[in-house]
């Protein structure tokens, strides 16, 4: 435990005061007004907002064995065995019953602190998923001091969402903000229960928004001081309008450092109205793997701008497979919608009802394409794919040596298992392909936006190519797609 160090009210006034005596001929009073003046004032937003603002402790079942005497018996007993002695025949311990054999007990203890707010009038409030994960008792305290045992009505992990619910009426209910209004630079405020310290009120500015962290959800990133027990607390702006969940932290040390981030308020209410009508979410699956589109990427095949979803794998059976969409497609729109960032294409499909029909845009080869496709529904993860086995290499070709690569045929048994039509192994990099990325046992798909089945075909394209421009190659890698640029040499 840390001990506060408090001076006297009598020193600091002194020490106010000496400071002011220094000062005040130096420095104009009414600028500093003006910009006291300018500064925002939370008082009305506390007051209106924190009513609804709840502690969340959670609790768990913990196993223990006990022995059949009365209480402290066992820690008496476990003093004997420490230090070698033997175990005398304590009062309600006659037979030393053996550890292994003896009764368990469940007892609750603490798990968690938290927050949440109040959704509705009627109890159902919302927090992090991570706060109530595992929990086998959910306790909920209002700011009035009640306290209520609460049921877990449903929980996203991918999202981060949880709802839970209390049997109460006529509870304070939170106003849910516009995040598209939501601007960066904007002043906002949190209201939570950081190490337990109930209605903590801090405060910020909005630093990013769409702030893409690896997770499902682009998040709200703001410097609102944000601790451990905040998790679930609201985000507010200066309407009284809750915009966010605060959720995650960036951190070395394992406290606030300046950057917190909160779930948008906006797919918050998408997954929480699903957990509170069905008790799960029911997700599109596009049934591939994705990632980003460098500039380099982008210039070296057509595209222009780094834009759109790169499709590194398409899953066997999927929606994709199915509607004709192959791994090395750059996804650009999504139901006519921009995809700027990768990550848009999986949030745009998440957040369609399986069984819809779609409609994505593709850029394939230098020129984008339409196709139609019916969304499954999203499942758990799949195992990953097996990698490549070595078979005995066909006899390879030089062709490549200009950009440092050498490559064979592609064994019919390796496409078979890879369920690809053609390509060429990597046999050796070197040189401007090695610094591109590639390196042996890559199978290169395309180059310059030319499908290669073969050496042959390989070494054809590579002669059409300009060796004064980059060349893009696509290539597979552990069963994902993916495009490098070999610059030409200087």
């Amino acid at each position: 435990m840390k001990t506060l160090m408090i001076k006297p009210l009598n020193t600091l006034l002194v020490a106010l005061a000496m400071t002011a005596t220094a000062y005040v001929t130096v420095a104009p009073l009414q600028p500093v007004m003006a910009q006291a003046r300018a500064l925002p004032d939370f008082t009305d937003l506390v007051e209106q907002v924190g009513p609804s603002v709840v502690n969340i402790r959670t609790m768990e079942k913990v196993s223990t064995r006990t022995a059949q005497g009365g209480p402290g018996d066992e820690e008496m007993l476990e003093f004997f065995r420490r230090f070698g002695l033997p175990t005398p025949n304590m009062p309600g311990n006659p037979r030393q019953v053996p550890r292994q054999n003896r009764p368990q007990q469940e007892e609750e203890q603490p798990r968690g602190v938290g927050s949440g707010f109040i959704l509705t009038a009627d109890g159902f409030i919302m927090t992090n998923a991570h706060v109530v994960d595992g929990a086998d008792e959910v306790l909920v305290t209002l700011t009035d001091k009640r306290e209520f045992k609460a049921k877990i009505i449903g929980a996203d992990k991918r999202s981060d969402v949880a709802v839970v619910k209390i049997e109460a009426t006529g509870l304070p209910a939170v106003k849910v903000g516009d995040v598209s209004r939501l601007k960066v630079g904007e002043w906002v405020m949190a209201i939570g229960s950081p190490f337990n310290l109930e209605n903590t009120v801090t405060a910020g500015i909005v630093s990013a928004k769409q702030r893409d962290t690896g997770d499902f959800l682009p998040l709200i990133q703001t410097d609102v001081a944000i601790n451990p027990g905040n998790s679930g607390g609201p985000l507010i702006n200066m309407r009284g309008e809750v915009v966010g969940i605060n959720s995650q932290i960036y951190s070395r040390s394992g406290g606030y450092m300046g950057i917190s981030f909160s779930i948008p308020m906006d797919e918050a209410v998408r997954v929480s109205d699903q957990l509170r009508s069905s008790g799960r979410v029911s997700r599109g699956l596009l049934g591939v793997a994705i990632g980003p589109v460098s500039k380099e990427v982008a210039e070296s095949i057509g595209l222009g701008k780094p834009v759109g979803a790169l499709i590194q794998r398409v899953d066997s059976g999927s929606p994709a497979e199915k509607a004709g969409v192959e791994a090395g497609d750059i996804v650009t729109r999504f139901d006519g919608k921009a995809i700027e960032k990768f990550n848009d294409l999986r949030q745009m499909v998440s957040n369609t009802k399986p069984g819809t029909k779609s409609t994505i845009t593709v850029f394939r080869r230098g020129a984008t394409k339409d196709l139609n496709i019916t969304l499954a529904e999203a499942e758990a993860d799949k195992p990953a794919v097996k990698s490549l086995a070595r078979e005995e290499k066909s006899k390879p070709s030089s062709a490549g040596q200009s950009v440092g690569l050498a490559v064979s045929d592609l064994p019919e048994a390796h496409k078979k298992e890879l369920k690809i039509k053609g390509g060429v192994r990597v046999d050796g990099a070197a040189d401007a392909a090695a610094r591109a990325g590639l390196r042996e046992g890559d199978v290169i798909l395309q180059i310059n936006n030319v499908e290669v089945t073969s050496v042959k075909e390989f070494e054809a394209a590579l002669a059409k190519h300009d060796k004064a421009k980059a060349l893009p190659v696509t290539f597979l890698r552990a069963n994902m797609v993916q495009i490098a640029v070999i610059k030409p040499a200087r």
